[in-house]
């Protein structure tokens, strides 16, 4: 198994693995699609620019999973039009671009999964891929139990 990582300074991982941000920005684009963890970065740079006060935060720790289901062009500080399709993103409090990557079927980890982090896409050691199976089978059990299949 081998899925690519993204460090995402806090409270902005935080707010990603609770499903309330599915915009992240970055001023370099993607080709990538699919499967995508969050991993929270140590720094807490953000936390005072920010001035949101998630409940639970953790650090250095891949928090959740999601998919990167688009890569689109867009600033709102340029008063642009958002692309065809997107036009949410004029009114979503995190998207500011100038590239907008689109997240979904975002699902927090039970428990956060220490690590190191790494700037741009990384992969994560073999261990620590391992010990994100274990948590991505908890949320299957869970999710299984919830819906009863």
């Amino acid at each position: 198994m081998s899925i690519p990582a993204l460090t995402i300074c806090q409270p902005y991982a935080e707010l990603i693995a609770r499903g309330d941000k599915l915009v992240e920005n970055r001023v370099w684009a993607t080709k990538h699609r699919g499967t995508l963890l969050i991993h929270a970065g140590k720094s807490r740079t953000w936390l005072e620019r920010d001035g949101s006060d998630p409940p639970r935060m953790d650090f250095g720790a891949i928090v959740a999973i999601c998919e990167l289901v688009e890569c689109v062009r867009y600033r709102k500080d340029a008063g642009g039009k958002p692309p065809r399709g997107y036009e949410w993103l004029r009114d979503d409090r995190y998207a500011e671009g100038p590239w907008c990557w689109i997240l979904e079927n975002v699902r927090r980890l039970p428990k956060p999964v220490s690590c190191e982090g790494s700037q741009r896409f990384w992969n994560p050691a073999t261990e620590t891929l391992a010990l994100v199976e274990k948590q991505l089978a908890k949320l299957r059990k869970i999710e299984a139990e919830r819906t009863g299949k």
